[in-house]
């Protein structure tokens, strides 16, 4: 009988991992791709009044959405529940059951849906049949995450994005660039906090998801939420990338034992090069006008990312304390060419990826995402001046024998590079600047929102399109913690001083306790007045006042 060898074991152990990651490809819905996907158009359609009950509505989108179970219901005038079973979902088209004998008046349609890049969408409308009557109240929860749970995302992928420099770091200077004098123990260590960083980062990707999008807190996981999560291209991203890195640890441990042979090596490299792309494809680069492009792209900008900062924190936190001079003066011009393909490759793939999901010089300065590019262009250029000082000490061959101003510099570029994965972070989960034609994200043509605060709330307001004519507001209470908070009493007054237009009353309707929504008529461009008024208690009450551009 043939004995097993560690090496072969350690390879079908491997393999073993790969199949996990194969069968999530297969169960993987195909789902074309979309991005922030938003309401074109409804039927009935918003405020219209039918002679009759229509016996379905049927809601429009700009792209394909999927399923947030319970999410879209319909409201009688009475308040009672007029859909009738599941609703049906044909790629952009949601059609809604709807009891045709439900009475006259006002109905009132909420919904909350999934674009394809994993955001929610949601919002309300209003149709009445035969008569309009006061609109109901959908008594149902409120269908917007929990603030706490955006930050948990952000935070998540931060973590997730120091996982992965730690550990493609040390296992590439370990593979290549180690001195076999010097002991592996503390580079192991940071592999394997960085492999334990990004697992725990992928869970808490996958279990944050489900409030995230069907809305609640943080612990508000549900069996049927977490399943429709697993089975949508998010959740088959995470599983893979799951599968990729139980794979990756049974080949990392002789790796970070000693020197290993170039079959493991590659397989290695096949590994994180595939577990790479989970992070594009589940994000705004599948659901772009180019996904193959952007896709690979953006898989280069993470590669490059991890190469770089994770070569650093080695060089600075091991290499330039650890090895002679004869070492480094081998080391370091290595590293330097590194280095410089690597920022090659970041600004190379940035720029693409700018280009596609900036689409327009104006949406780089009128949108959050068009600003959080630039603002992560400024910090780019501060890193590359300091990792130019450095390999200009490389070049003089005075880096080897004097590693205290190496060892500054290197943690000038960690620092800086840090807020770069924060602000890359926040830039994940906001709308591409492209889609704010259409859904607006801090446009300042097309949407508006802002978050104000009072001594007894936060509110945040939202205007859409922003522009003269039709507009809806919504309004969004919260606590001084940012919890939800019920509001007994909505007004609102707009006006526009500069034009001698006195404050406008927005007739508004209660959608959830802490969510009230209005239509109003703005007759003009300019800077307007916007006044809110919530009453939270029988005594307590605040009022915030916004300047809203209207151009």
């Amino acid at each position: 009988m043939t004995v097993m060898t560690a090496a072969l074991r350690r390879r079908l152990a491997a393999l073993a991992g790969l199949l996990v990651t194969v069968v999530a490809l297969l169960v993987a819905p195909a789902t074309p791709a979309s991005a922030h996907a938003v309401l074109v158009s409804t039927s009935p359609t918003a405020s219209a009044v039918t002679p009759s009950g229509p016996s379905e509505v049927v809601l429009t989108f700009s792209e394909s959405v999927r399923k947030v179970p319970g999410k879209i219901r319909v409201i009688a005038p009475d308040g009672s529940r007029a859909d009738r079973g599941e609703p049906r979902f044909d790629g952009p088209v949601v059609t809604v059951p709807v009891d045709p004998a439900g009475g006259r008046g006002t109905y009132l349609v909420t919904y909350r849906v999934i674009s394809a890049d994993s955001h929610p969408v949601s919002g309300a409308f209003t149709y009445s049949v035969g008569s309009p009557s006061p609109p109901p109240v959908d008594s149902g929860d409120d269908s917007r995450a929990d603030p706490v749970v955006g930050v948990a995302v952000k935070v998540a992928k931060f973590v997730g994005y120091v996982g992965l420099l730690l550990l493609v770091g040390a296992a590439l200077v370990l593979a290549v660039l180690w001195p076999g004098r010097l002991p592996r123990r503390g580079p192991a260590r940071l592999a394997w906090t960085g492999l334990g960083l990004l697992a725990f980062a992928t869970v808490a990707g996958l279990l944050l998801q489900v409030p995230y999008t069907v809305g609640g807190g943080v612990f508000d996981v549900t069996g049927e939420g977490l399943g429709a999560v697993l089975g949508s291209t998010f959740g088959a991203a995470h599983l893979v990338r799951l599968g990729l890195l139980a794979a990756a640890a049974f080949l990392l441990r002789p790796l970070l034992a000693g020197p290993v042979g170039r079959t493991d090596l590659v397989i290695l490299g096949i590994l994180g090069t595939v577990a790479l792309l989970t992070w594009p494809l589940a994000g705004h680069p599948a659901a772009s006008p180019a996904p193959a492009v952007s896709v690979v792209v953006d898989a280069v900008h993470l590669g490059s990312m991890a190469v770089w900062l994770g070569g650093l924190v080695m060089l600075g936190g091991f290499l330039l304390r650890r090895a002679n001079e004869r070492e480094l003066e081998a080391i370091l011009p290595i590293w330097s060419r590194w280095a410089a393909l690597a920022v090659a490759a970041l600004l190379l793939a940035g720029t693409v990826q700018a280009l596609i999901e900036v689409a327009t010089p104006s949406a780089l300065v009128g949108t959050t995402y068009g600003r959080l590019v630039l603002a992560k262009v400024v910090l780019f250029a501060l890193v590359v001046g300091v990792a130019a000082y450095s390999r200009q000490l490389v070049r003089r061959r005075t880096a080897a024998g004097s590693p205290t101003s190496m060892r500054r510099a290197v943690w000038a570029e960690l620092g800086i590079t840090a807020v770069v994965l924060a602000v890359s972070a926040t830039l994940v989960q906001t709308t591409p600047a492209r889609s704010a034609d259409t859904e607006g994200a801090g446009a300042d043509s097309g949407y508006f929102t802002t978050t104000v605060t009072s001594p007894l709330y936060s509110l945040q307001v939202e205007v859409d399109p922003a522009e003269p004519g039709n507009n809806s507001v919504h309004f969004y209470a919260y606590s001084l913690d940012n919890r939800p908070l019920p509001v007994q009493e909505w007004r609102a007054t707009v006006a526009l001083p500069s034009a001698g237009i006195e404050p406008i009353t927005i007739p508004l309707l209660p959608l959830t306790d802490n969510h009230a929504t209005g239509e109003i008529a703005l007759p003009a461009a300019g800077d307007w007045e916007l006044s809110v008024t919530a009453r939270t208690t029988e005594i307590d009450q605040a009022t915030v006042t916004v300047t809203v551009p209207v151009r």
